[in-house]
Formats: structure tokens, C-alpha cells, sequence
């Protein structure tokens, strides 16, 4: 029973980034805007947690350095696809590779190493006492971070705000329909930028987990794909918020298996390989049965 709940623990702990990675997705794409550029985000979110630590030797500044960067960066992610009508997923990847490039000269320039930062104050794990040690229930009160309870909360905000609100239900309309709700005298590019200034601050959160909580230092593409994952489980959750913390709960019990798996006398890369191959797999048998935004990429004047 103790490794089961170090097992969900462990599978809790890897969730974090993934179904945050997945909320941002389903924020942007439901309002009908291709989000590619989720990896980009969160590593610049990682950067900017350990940068911000690091100068004011506060990680809680440095949380919040990452929410402000990633908010700026999903404004200008929208001002280029919104206003200047560049082409989404170009946009996308072209953060992601910005994001790479940005953060390995600027790690250069301020702490003159190629492929990590020096330690700076991060946010500690705490374990709850005799909680901590009921079956099931207690993985979650077992060596986490605060990240966890935020993501939970996150997500179940992004619920109300979709299904119980008023700005919800014209936002998941602007998803399939969005000339109807503009004909309706709503400002739909409007409430796009709001979506996706929250998706990227979101996604700085997120990149701040890596660096600033599960370690205490950033290291060069530290994200390491969970972007793309979280993208790929906002698909096979149906770009439902529940479906995409579900989903991210997948994606983690295959990051955690590779760490038993190490235990067996299988190679090292196969182990290694794990997440991405059931990324894989997942998206080609499930992304051609899940329907997605029927207005996903398309622009309204």
C-alpha cells in the first residue's frame, strides 16, 4: 500500500505542468485561437521564476514574475494573431523556438553558464501528518507542492467560468460560431485577448513549477516536451476542462511509471521514451474521434 501512494503521489506531483499545459489549450483553442505555443510559454515562465528568485532571492517573486511574463507574452501571441493576422500555428512555433534561443542567451548573460542556473529559493513540498498516510487520499497530501491545490482550484474556475457564466457560454460560442456572437454586438476579438493573456499566464505558472518548486534552478529546455503533452491531453479531453485535467492525470502516470520501470531490466531509452510514445498513441487513435472547435484558426474583422 505505501508504494501505491508513493506512486500517486509521484503521478500527482509530474500532473502539475501537463494539465496546466492542457487548461491553456482548452482556454485559447475553445475561443477559436491555435495555441502551439504552450512549450514556449512555460519555458519562458521557468526562465523568468528562477530569474525572478534569483535577484530578489524571493520564490514567491519569482511565481509571480512568471504569471506577468507569460500573461505579456500571450497578449503579444494574440496581437500577432489577431490584429496582424499572422498565420496561428507559424506564430506558435515560432514562439517555441524564440522561447529555446531567449533563454539559453540570457541564462549566458546573467549567470555566464551554457547549461544551468546557479540554486535559488524555491517553493518547498510539505507532507501533511497522519493524512499523509491513508491509502489513495493520502498521495495527495504527501510530499506536494501548493502548485497542486492551485491547479486544482484553476481548474475548476475555468469550469464555472465556461459553463456557469454568461462569458462563458458566449466564449465557447466564439469557438464555432464566432460571426453569430459578433452579429450579436459582442467584441469577439476582445474576449480572445483576455483568454489569451490568462492561457499565457497560465503557462508561466506552469514553467514556474519546474524551476522554482519540483527544482530550485532552470536548465536549458527544462520543459522537455510537457507543453506538447499538454497539448495533446487538452486534445483527448475533448477541450473540456475536466477532460484535460483527466487526461493530464494519463500523461503523468506514464511520466511516473518510468521511474519503476528503471527498476526492470529494460534499456534505459525505452524507459526514457515512455510519455512521448503514449503521446503518440493517444493522439492517433483518439485525435480522429474527439471533435474540436469547428472555428478553431479563423479570424473575424
Amino acid at each position: 500500500m505505501e508504494m501505491i501512494n508513493n506512486f500517486l503521489a509521484l503521478t500527482l506531483q509530474l500532473s502539475v505542468p501537463i494539465v496546466l499545459g492542457a487548461l491553456c489549450g482548452t482556454i485559447a483553442e475553445r475561443g477559436g485561437v491555435i495555441l502551439l505555443g504552450v512549450e514556449g510559454m512555460m519555458l519562458v515562465g521557468a526562465f523568468a521564476g528562477v530569474a525572478g528568485s534569483f535577484f530578489t532571492g524571493s520564490a514567491l517573486v519569482g511565481v509571480l514574475l512568471s504569471i506577468v511574463i507569460g500573461g505579456l507574452i500571450g497578449w503579444f501571441y494574440a496581437l500577432f494573431c489577431l490584429k496582424w493576422k499572422a498565420h496561428q500555428s507559424v506564430v506558435g512555433v515560432g514562439v517555441n523556438l524564440f522561447a529555446s534561443g531567449i533563454t539559453a542567451v540570457l541564462l549566458k548573460a546573467i549567470w555566464g553558464k551554457e547549461g544551468m542556473s546557479e540554486s535559488v529559493a524555491s517553493i518547498p513540498n510539505f507532507t501533511v501528518p497522519g493524512i499523509s498516510k491513508i491509502p489513495v487520499l493520502g498521495a495527495f497530501f504527501k510530499d506536494q507542492s501548493p502548485y497542486l491545490y492551485a491547479m486544482l482550484l484553476i481548474v475548476a474556475a475555468v469550469w464555472v467560468v465556461f459553463y456557469r457564466t454568461k462569458f462563458g457560454l458566449r466564449y465557447r460560442a466564439m469557438g464555432d460560431q464566432p460571426y453569430a456572437v459578433q452579429t450579436a454586438g459582442v467584441d469577439v476579438n476582445r474576449y480572445r485577448y483576455i483568454a489569451m493573456i490568462i492561457s499565457g499566464a497560465i503557462a508561466g505558472l506552469a514553467g514556474s513549477y519546474l524551476s522554482v518548486s519540483q527544482n530550485n534552478l532552470f536548465v536549458i529546455d527544462m520543459t522537455a516536451g510537457r507543453g506538447f503533452m499538454g497539448l495533446a491531453a487538452n486534445i483527448f479531453g475533448g477541450w473540456q476542462p475536466l477532460g484535460s485535467l483527466g487526461a493530464g492525470m494519463v500523461f503523468a502516470v506514464a511520466q511516473a511509471a518510468r521511474f519503476y520501470l528503471t527498476e526492470l531490466s529494460i534499456p534505459s531509452q525505452i524507459v526514457q521514451m515512455l510519455p512521448y510514445v503514449v503521446t503518440l498513441v493517444i493522439l492517433l487513435f483518439v485525435g480522429k474521434k474527439v471533435k474540436g472547435p469547428e472555428a478553431a484558426g479563423k479570424l473575424v474583422d
